[in-house]
């Protein structure tokens, strides 16, 4: 599959970028895709819930009336959970909710989410660039210039760069990672991918394993 690489000005550099079939053209794995986007979700919860149960509400302990004779239920303490301020009946508890996916399933996963993105031809190729100084400004005219202002987009670099990192910083529609922080779930959750010629080579090699 070959894509067009285009300058920052958006305009076609006369190159062309070949995307990998085994990358960008595989019959797409919905199972893979969501156990990796849950995964990916599950991680970000922090997994501090607690709520207080009948052991660890504060109050006294004893009867609070006599066991036979008033015509209701037996009652033996404030903290029971049929009382107001009493515990909680199987309340939440402090746990982790990650789980294990092995390699493989990650990596067809990812295989699958880019391959949907290139047959919605979301995917563009951009050649490498950088920015002298972190300016907002200066990553806004390049969005603009590829029709990308106020559209949910996803940079991916070839290698880690501070300064348009940090120009991008500010806007919500628009994030940049580089080629090794690329996860299913922000592939799925940009409407457009922009590649800088740089980041197919690690990206390709990474999932053609």
């Amino acid at each position: 599959m070959e894509v067009a690489v285009l300058d920052i000005k958006g305009k076609e550099t006369g190159r062309k970028a070949n995307l990998s079939d085994a990358v960008f053209a595989v019959e797409p794995n919905n199972h893979a895709v969501y156990l990796d986007v849950k995964q990916y979700l599950a991680n970000q919860r922090q997994g501090t819930h607690k709520a207080k149960e009948r052991a660890e509400i504060a109050g006294s302990t004893r009867k609070i009336k006599k066991q036979k004779g008033t015509g209701t239920a037996r009652a033996g303490s404030i903290k029971s959970p049929i009382f107001k301020g009493g515990g909680r009946v199987f309340g939440p508890r402090p746990r982790s909710y990650s789980f294990k996916l092995n390699k493989t399933l990650k990596r067809l996963a990812r295989k699958s989410a880019l391959s949907m993105k290139a047959n919605d031809n979301s995917i563009m190729v951009v050649e490498d660039f950088s920015f002298d100084t972190p300016k907002t400004k200066n990553f806004i005219d390049v969005l603009k210039a590829l029709g990308l202002e106020g559209k949910k987009s996803l940079i991916v670099l070839g290698d880690s760069n501070k300064n348009v990192y940090l120009s991008s910083r500010n806007l919500k529609t628009s994030e940049v990672v580089s080629s090794s922080e690329l996860s299913t779930y922000k592939i799925l959750n940009a409407n457009n991918l922009v590649f800088l010629e740089g980041s197919l080579e690690g990206i390709e090699s990474n999932l053609s394993k």
